[in-house]
């Protein structure tokens, strides 16, 4: 056993027998987190929040592990509920600073990272003070400052290092252009949406000269969303390899910047590449940190993105013939609604855990090419209720990693079993349980025109 092997050995019992101490569990799970094991570390918190729900420690070790996975939304949620006036965190302010600035909010990140600094010294962050800029003569440094004004905020921004993102080192969408080689056979379930898709993506394609005789374009936008982990950008990259169309994946960080009007350039830059790749499907991931609701903006640069994502979409000054959109979000209330106009998202798709069907689809496709013995995928996929896709792949990695280290140890390679997959189970919780609970009080409460109303079937509410 190595030596790192028997340190998480002795935090792991430390933890186990003295489970209130949240220094200590914090220690176990930075520790992981350092060793890249972060769904170790995401199973332990998930664990303890189960017992403890709401208390704010484990809510922001979860935001962390978030945040290690560059789950962005995910952790800028939890940490917005530990955060606030009344309740002022020192912590949870760090690391909001840091999402703020993973954002391009570089102004925000720096009075949130000041705000924790004055509170709590211990916090101080060398690297993450040297990306924002500050100086060692920052204005909290200074005896003989007050308060932190705007003014001195322009000296710690302007004390960064201004590049150009034009140029040479301008980012090239060409980089991320692929031909997907799956297709929907290679999908688990999700039948109603594959329709819905066929209908709004597909036939138009595949029929084009029966929806040209209608007026119909080839184009628009789906925007599908639902629990994490249950298929969305799986979905979409099949859609492309259905079609044989390019496929472009956009994340908020091939997009944000920091610096006033490079992320619109950004994105009308990558709108231009899929324009000259068409038919292409655009695939835009956690939509919602692009497209994020203009009433809840403080900053101006915020709306002008969304304006441009909507002049894009609208294909103002370009031709969207061909252009095929999808965007997932796992927060749809924070899109904002003018996404979901006539010509844009104009079809908003609730895509659901797999149902038992699925599950057991799921399940055969995860085991393809492994060894098997006999497996009754039926029996576990009855086991799996409320489980997403990822959480299956999660069963299938624990239970195969068993066996592995039992074949290590014998020296001899054995099957995958039903035991063996029913044994991994206990292990894992399925995720989409927090998710529902959220999105619950959004389909109750906040529901206009009817948008939640598949939440709201699914959880027989109505």
């Amino acid at each position: 056993m190595s030596d790192m092997e028997a340190t998480l050995d002795a935090l792991r019992e430390a933890v186990r027998l003295a489970p209130e101490n949240y220094q200590l569990l914090k220690l176990y799970v930075k520790t992981l987190l350092d060793l890249t094991r972060i769904a170790d570390a995401e199973q332990i918190v998930r664990e303890r929040l189960a017992e403890n729900p709401g208390q704010p420690d484990l809510q922001l070790m979860l935001a962390e592990v978030f945040y290690r996975r560059g789950k962005n939304s995910h952790a800028l949620a939890i940490v917005e509920t530990i955060v606030n006036p009344e309740n002022l965190h020192p912590p949870g302010l760090v690391l909001h600073a840091k999402l703020l600035y993973r954002s391009g909010d570089v102004r925000r990140a720096v009075a949130e990272y000041k705000r924790a600094i004055d509170f709590d010294e211990s916090l101080a962050d060398n690297d993450f003070a040297s990306l924002l800029g500050i100086r060692d003569d920052w204005p909290g440094e200074r005896e003989s400052d007050g308060d932190f004004d705007s003014d001195d905020m322009d000296d710690v921004i302007d004390g960064r290092i201004r590049q150009s993102t034009t140029g040479d080192e301008a980012f090239s969408a060409d980089d991320k252009i692929e031909k997907p080689k799956i297709s929907f056979e290679d999908v688990g379930g999700m039948d109603a949406v594959k329709e819905q898709i066929r209908v709004k993506i597909i036939y138009p394609i595949t029929h084009a000269d029966m929806f040209a005789a209608y007026g119909r374009k080839v184009g628009g936008g789906i925007l599908l969303y639902g629990p994490p982990g249950c298929g969305k950008t799986f979905i979409a990259r099949a859609t492309a390899g259905e079609v044989k169309a390019h496929f472009l994946s956009i994340g908020i960080n091939d997009v944000l910047d920091m610096w006033i009007g490079n992320s619109e350039r950004n994105l009308h830059d990558l709108f231009q590449q899929a324009r000259h790749h068409r038919p292409c499907v655009l695939f835009f991931d956690e939509v919602d940190a692009l497209g994020a609701s203009r009433s809840d903006m403080r900053q101006s640069a915020g709306r002008h993105l969304v304006n441009q994502f909507l002049a894009e979409m609208d294909g103002v000054e370009n031709d969207n013939e061909g252009l095929l959109i999808l965007g997932a979000t796992n927060a749809p209330w924070h899109v904002d609604g003018a996404f979901r106009r006539p010509g844009r998202f104009d079809r908003v798709l609730f895509v659901p855990p797999p149902d038992a069907e699925a599950r057991e689809q799921i399940l055969r496709l995860q085991m393809k090419d492994k060894p098997v013995d006999n497996i009754d995928y039926s029996k576990v996929a009855a086991k799996t209720k409320e489980f997403s896709g990822a959480d299956l792949q999660a069963i299938v990695d624990f239970a195969i990693e068993s066996k592995l280290q039992a074949a290590i140890r014998s020296g001899r390679p054995t099957p995958v079993s039903t035991s063996d997959l029913l044994a991994a189970l206990k292990q894992i919780r399925p995720t989409t349980t927090e998710w529902f609970a959220t999105a619950k009080n959004h389909a109750v409460y906040a529901n206009q025109g009817g948008t939640y109303d598949d939440i709201l079937s699914y959880l027989k509410l109505k």
